[in-house]
């Protein structure tokens, strides 16, 4: 395969970095695998471990936005890298450290490398848009990877976010519905969080209007942050008396936080939470009963979905080729090309689908619940 050497790109990316102030290195990982080792961090500037490659071989690159959550490198990368292979390609990787500056100069660094095709789990979705456009002006291909980024010429490879907010929504209503609701949403610049917060107001909009639900504390978490998410439901605690009935959180990681809030007022387990990801703590959690769902997205379904599409792309398929796609419009009126996965809903009543999944054992599930309390911790 023709390598490309985007030395026109590597300047205009040069240009953004400079517009957004950047003067200093950020951490960052890049990393070139074929044999599936995983990303390693430093706090200096980018540094790269290479490996021949012949001009026929497929690279695929990978901008993760931060490694460091538990999903990324348990779920997703594993499953990305074992579908590249297969088809014939090589992994190479790099970690932004949810700086967007960083992200931007590594673009760079992967398609200095020989990346074919990219896959861009995006810090901020607006702020890379630049760098995806010069991509694709290049002939290289681009995946935004679970968040989208609204660029016509870009693959989008989600689940159903809107279904997801739906889903978590649902569970959380029909335990509470009536009274007094915090909602912690993700990201401001993330648009997974407003298809979220879609998806929930589908649920609870028409009794939020005829006053059974009261809406006490309503934000953006920027990166998401767990620790952030604590703080802001110890604030709406406080400004309610702890009045508060349910708290419906956008992701796994946030209901850490806010189900440490609530530990500190003696409020966990009475107040129902939701989640989403499937992450380890939060599945035990749901067992435990102090958090009420976690809707579960298969991230292997996804990182095989993006690895599959890269190495079809990379060799010569358009979008509409890819299998599974179907048209989205976005947000801002951007007709995209995606592929949405299914989400499940899990709670103590099925707690053995991601078991017998070979998610999660039944040991790290059912760590510190009462033997009997629920079917799967028997």
């Amino acid at each position: 395969m023709f390598k490309r050497r985007n030395l026109a790109l590597m300047a205009v990316i040069a240009m953004m970095i400079a517009a957004c102030g950047g003067d200093g290195a950020d951490t960052t990982t890049a990393t070139t695998e074929a044999t599936g080792t995983t990303a390693a961090t430093t706090t200096t500037e980018a540094t790269t471990e290479t490996t021949a490659a012949t001009d026929d071989e497929i690279i695929v690159g990978v901008s993760w936005n931060n490694y460091n959550e538990e999903r990324w490198a348990k779920w997703d990368e594993p499953a990305m890298k074992a579908a590249i292979e297969a088809g014939g390609g090589s992994y190479i990787s790099a970690d932004a450290g949810s700086s967007e500056e960083q992200q931007i100069t590594d673009v760079e660094n992967l398609i200095s490398q020989g990346a074919d095709v990219l896959i861009i789990l995006a810090q901020n979705v607006d702020a890379i848009r630049p760098a995806v456009a010069s991509a694709l002006e290049q002939g290289i291909p681009v995946i935004g990877y679970d968040r989208l980024i609204a660029d016509p010429g870009a693959l989008y490879v989600t689940f159903d976010n809107v279904g997801v907010g739906r889903l978590m929504a649902e569970v959380i209503f029909e335990q509470v519905p009536t009274g007094n609701y915090i909602i912690i949403k993700g990201n401001g610049s993330d648009a997974n969080s407003d298809f979220l917060r879609a998806g929930i107001e589908e649920v609870i909009g028409a009794a939020v209007a005829a006053g059974d639900i009261t809406i006490v504390g309503e934000t953006y978490t920027d990166n998401w942050d767990g620790a952030l998410a604590q703080t802001e439901t110890e604030q709406f605690l406080t400004q309610a008396n702890n009045d508060v009935q349910a708290v419906i959180s956008e992701n796994d990681g946030m209901a850490t936080g806010v189900v440490a809030a609530l530990e500190a007022q003696g409020l966990a387990g009475e107040v129902k939470v939701s989640g989403q990801d499937g992450d380890l703590t939060a599945l035990n959690r749901v067992a435990l009963g102090t958090q009420s769902v976690s809707v579960w997205k298969d991230a292997r379904e996804l990182g095989t979905a993006a690895g599959e599409a890269a190495i079809a792309l990379a060799g010569g398929a358009t979008l509409a080729d890819i299998a599974g796609t179907i048209q989205f419009e976005a947000p801002d009126g951007t007709m995209m090309t995606s592929i949405f996965l299914d989400p499940h809903p899990i709670t103590p009543d099925n707690l053995n689908l991601v078991v017998d999944a070979g998610w999660i054992s039944v040991e790290v599930l059912c760590e510190g619940v009462t033997a009997g309390s629920v079917a799967v911790c028997g």
